[in-house]
């Protein structure tokens, strides 16, 4: 798969003036357009074994939720204090964050409960480093990231508790062990059968 595109968009005055250029392009089907530290970057369209660990977590998460959350998949959450503008995998949030959104596209990611990613070959490295920066200076409580592209085998790791624009790993293993996912999840979620790329 192809690395991700950085795009240099017109010079805008302000950060504003980024985000209407990200809502007005008519970017590529399928792909998934993000601002990360102020850049444009457009990576690929997910691979099958993505769209299949995504709708994995995304059903087991949902026995877990009260009636007036949701769980959405590339829906898109704000940060501007990082000039972030981002479409993690999964999330989890109230599902009157989006009915009462001022923007059409986007909610503001400090009401989000849980956050994952699952990396690709084109997004390895912002899930790795840079998106968990954003989602923890935002207050996000739980970052989940999904990596099959992990150095020696495919790895997940749990993170929580963040404070000073980082997070604390709350648990770390590899695909076919049980993720403890705390409250208010309460979650032990079975990676058994995540696919492999």
């Amino acid at each position: 798969m192809k690395a991700p595109v950085a795009r240099e968009a017109p010079a805008h005055d302000s950060w504003e003036g980024l985000v209407r250029f990200w809502e007005e392009t008519d970017w590529p089907e399928g792909c998934k357009p993000e601002i990360i530290e102020g850049m444009i970057r457009v990576t690929p369209p997910a691979m099958n074994h993505h769209a299949c660990i995504a709708s994995r977590i995304q059903g087991a998460l949902y026995p877990t939720l009260p009636e007036e959350w949701g769980i959405h998949q590339r829906q898109s959450v704000i940060v501007p204090f990082c000039k972030a503008l981002l479409t993690p995998d999964v999330l989890v949030l109230p599902s009157a964050v989006l009915a009462e959104a001022p923007a059409d596209y986007h909610v503001p990611a400090t009401h989000a409960a849980l956050v994952a990613e699952i990396t690709s070959p084109a997004t390895a490295v912002q899930d790795r480093i840079e998106k968990p920066v954003a989602y923890a200076r935002a207050g996000v409580p739980l970052y989940l990231l999904i990596d099959p592209h992990a150095t020696g085998s495919p790895a997940i790791h749990l993170y929580g508790e963040p404070g000073d624009g980082a997070y604390r790993v709350l648990w770390a293993g590899k695909f076919g062990e049980a993720v403890p996912i705390p409250a208010p999840f309460d979650l032990a979620l079975d990676t058994f059968g995540f696919p492999l790329p």
